[in-house]
């Protein structure tokens, strides 16, 4: 164990962050031992964007709304969508016949993948996010984590460390996904995976036209209420860019149906997903929300009165490079055409024929 913990101690070595920042690790883990990498001179703090970014986000606003999120009562009531996320995600560990004996969540919120998980797939869990209440209040499991405040564009973390990086639903609020994308690519071991899972553009499309055609109506004009989302035809490329490879890319949807539009945005403040674009609307007014209210239950509801809310999911799994990788054959290295491929139908139309 101790040998364990000297190597683990010696791969991480992340410069130190001020003591309120910090939650203590779980059993196993000397606090006194953990420690933080030093951030390059003109990488930006916690919660700001980077120089290249387009900054689209304010992301110190969505650190605050996910630790007012996570220091409510009921925050349990809305852990729904995430933990459903968080156990698909899981699932996709699951069907990789290999253990992990170091893992990453970036952006895990309460926790919502490691609880999911076995002590047996992997042996020790790293959790960083940017809001402190959500790493406070972190859901039980069984794996020994330990809890870092960071941000998903400047992980703290050395290259070549983990053996397993997950993520569900944070990498929507970057402002620079490339750079995540790169950052986690750095920090994974040769042969290591990436499996995350974020927002797709479809999502909420239902409360998108709603407010757009009662704003439309009610004020001359709209401005967007609802975040903009990658479109699936860039993730796989932002993947190749950051250097995965080995990538799979597939898409799923969620529906879930609530009472009506004001039951659905309170659950998104809930969940610490109200939006944060520098461009919203600060509000909206109170006619224009009623109407808003009327078309979608008009244009979208069931016949039992509920409206239905689009969740589109994209689920992302890219490799880091290794010699032992499987790797395509050399070009021009083919031993049969195309052209011969064509002839398997007529050869097995005779075969059973002759039969």
């Amino acid at each position: 164990m101790r040998l364990q913990t000297a190597l683990l101690l010696e791969m991480l070595r992340l410069t130190r962050f001020p003591p309120r920042w910090r939650r203590p690790p779980a059993a196993g883990v000397p606090a006194k031992n953990v420690g933080f990498r030093k951030v390059p001179s003109g990488v930006s703090s916690l919660g700001s964007a980077s120089p290249r970014s387009l900054n689209i986000f304010d992301r110190d606003l969505k650190r605050k709304q996910k630790n007012w999120a996570a220091r409510q009562p009921e925050r349990i009531k809305f852990d729904y969508l995430k933990e459903e996320v968080g156990s698909r995600i899981a699932d996709r560990v699951y069907d990789i016949a290999r253990d992990f004996p170091l893992a990453l969540d970036v952006g895990c919120g309460r926790g919502y993948i490691a609880q999911h998980l076995n002590k047996e797939t992997v042996g020790k869990f790293f959790q960083t996010d940017i809001a402190e209440n959500a790493l406070k209040n972190a859901l039980e499991m069984e794996i020994p984590t330990v809890s870092v405040l960071a941000d998903e564009e400047f992980l703290p973390f050395r290259e070549n460390i983990f053996d397993l990086v997950v993520s569900s639903l944070s990498l929507h609020w970057v402002n620079d996904l490339p750079r995540a994308l790169e950052q986690i690519h750095c920090v994974l071991k040769p042969d290591g995976v990436f499996i995350g899972a974020l927002f797709g553009g479809d999502t909420l499309y239902e409360l998108r036209c709603s407010l757009q055609l009662a704003e439309t109506e009610r004020e001359g004009g709209f401005s967007p209420h609802v975040s903009p989302f990658t479109a699936v035809n860039d993730l796989g490329h932002l993947l190749g860019r950051a250097g995965f490879n080995t990538l799979t890319v597939d898409t799923d949807e969620i529906q879930v149906n609530y009472p009506g539009m004001f039951e659905l945005m309170e659950d998104l403040q809930g969940m610490g997903e109200s939006n944060c674009a520098w461009n919203r609307k600060a509000l909206l007014h109170r006619d224009t929300m009623l109407a808003a209210a009327a078309v979608y239950r008009e244009m979208y509801g069931n016949e039992d009165g509920s409206v239905p809310a689009t969740y589109q999911i994209y689920y992302m799994i890219g490799w880091k490079y290794h010699d032992s990788q499987a790797r395509p054959a050399k070009r021009g290295s083919a031993t049969v055409s195309f052209g011969e491929l064509g002839k398997i139908n007529d050869l097995m139309s005779q075969g059973k024929k002759s039969q």
